[in-house]
């Protein structure tokens, strides 16, 4: 190929470059942003942006602000004044944001100002933007080493147990903060906390395994049976099934709700395992008979001809013959029961799931997001792992039925 046809070529083939690697910037940057959150403090957090870990960090977050302001009274250790030691952890957790801080600082010592010389900024904004990397540093003095470069796993613990208190879990637990640990014991029982990620983690396997065998046999008897048996309606009835495919989920919850609470299942795991189920039965039904449908007929004749029943000939023949659209369909199965949330916020809300319990970690006063980064990663590392081990079949089964032979 001579050097002008490869670089027609490649001009050629740019545009689709591009697109592929904007497509990937596009996911990469949040999902890498999301990631890296996930391992900093909440102080961090709140002190800067994501990407601050990749450069030059500073040795001592909010250094200038407490020699600017407290240095002079308090000490460069924090220790000279015996009633308001910053070394003292239980001083400083009592301001664990900004806000609480500048509230103290207002508050008049002995009638008069607590900061003198120099002031704080008069506008509450600058006043709040002034004191954040102050309490990084106090947080710093008292031994708590909560500084902006530091990674730490307190989201992930905060998230597996349930923990919603100012700082974090492994750290009150270590000074034994009695008031944000009264319904923790410290030590490995708090994973079976119901607020907690690790109660929601059992009960998301309880749904998805068994709703996926059932789809996975209950489909795979329908196929067989649409694509070898000769029965009156056969095809009536297929098409039937595909037209069920257009059906919107949302549509079916409120009947099928007032029908659980009338049969007691509300709130059940049997309940959920019906409804998914059945919602998830005519595309699966369709995958497999497509794929089973193209097998060679001349097989299943000679294994008829020689004796074998319809059961048989399902169990001996289509099933390992059908095993990538089947492998690919579990896959597909897992995945959307996983990740689904509405279903599961109506049919189990006393069993919540990883999806539901990601939003009960949410402070109602929009407070706690921090911890919602880990609790992100924790409800789709299995997902990732499934489909990285299995991805192969992805293709499989979105070609199944396409090509005959």
């Amino acid at each position: 190929m001579n050097p002008l046809a490869r670089l027609n070529r490649f001009l050629g083939k740019l545009p689709v470059h591009l697109a592929v690697i904007l497509m990937c910037v596009l996911w990469i940057i949040p999902t890498l942003g999301l990631f890296v959150t996930s391992f900093r403090t909440r102080q961090a957090v709140n002190d800067s942006g994501w990407w601050t870990v990749f450069l030059p960090q500073p040795k001592a977050v909010g250094l200038p602000e407490y020699t600017q302001y407290c240095a002079s009274c308090h000490g460069a250790d924090g220790k000279a004044i015996p009633t308001a030691n910053f070394s003292d952890p239980n001083l400083v957790n009592q301001f664990p944001s900004a806000a609480s801080l500048l509230v103290m600082l207002r508050k008049p010592i002995n009638g008069k100002p607590h900061l003198i010389n120099p002031t704080l900024p008069s506008a509450p904004r600058d006043a709040l933007n002034t004191l954040t990397p102050l309490i990084s540093y106090l947080q710093t003095l008292s031994g708590q080493n909560q500084s902006t470069g530091r990674f730490t796993l307190s989201s992930y613990v905060d998230a597996l147990v349930g923990y919603k208190g100012t700082r974090n879990y492994l750290s009150d637990c270590q000074q034994k903060v009695a008031s944000t640990l009264v319904q923790f014991n410290c030590n490995i029982s708090d994973l079976a906390n119901p607020a907690g990620m690790g109660v929601a983690f059992i009960n998301t396997i309880l749904v998805v395994i068994p709703v996926t065998l059932f789809v996975i046999v209950f489909a795979a008897l329908a196929a067989y049976a649409f694509a070898w048996l000769d029965f009156k309606g056969r095809q009536w009835i297929f098409a039937l099934l595909i037209g069920l495919q257009i059906v919107p989920l949302q549509m079916s919850l409120v009947p099928i709700a007032q029908l659980y609470v009338k049969l007691g299942i509300q709130s059940s795991f049997l309940g959920i395992w019906l409804f998914h189920t059945g919602f998830g039965l005519p595309y699966a039904i369709y995958l497999i008979r497509n794929f089973i449908g193209s097998l060679p007929r001349d097989i299943f004749e000679s294994a008829y001809l020689d004796g074998a029943n319809h059961w048989a000939a399902f169990r001996v023949l289509a099933l390992p013959l059908a095993m990538p659209a089947i492998a690919s369909l579990g896959i597909f199965q897992f995945i959307w029961v996983w990740n689904d949330f509405l279903v599961a916020k109506i049919f189990l809300t006393t069993h919540p799931v990883l999806t539901v319990q990601i939003t009960n970690l949410i402070d109602p006063r929009g407070g706690n997001w921090n911890i919602l980064t880990g609790a992100a990663f924790l409800s789709f590392i299995i997902p990732m792992l499934v489909f990285f081990a299995f991805q192969r079949y992805f293709v499989r089964g979105l070609l199944a039925g396409s090509v005959k032979g």
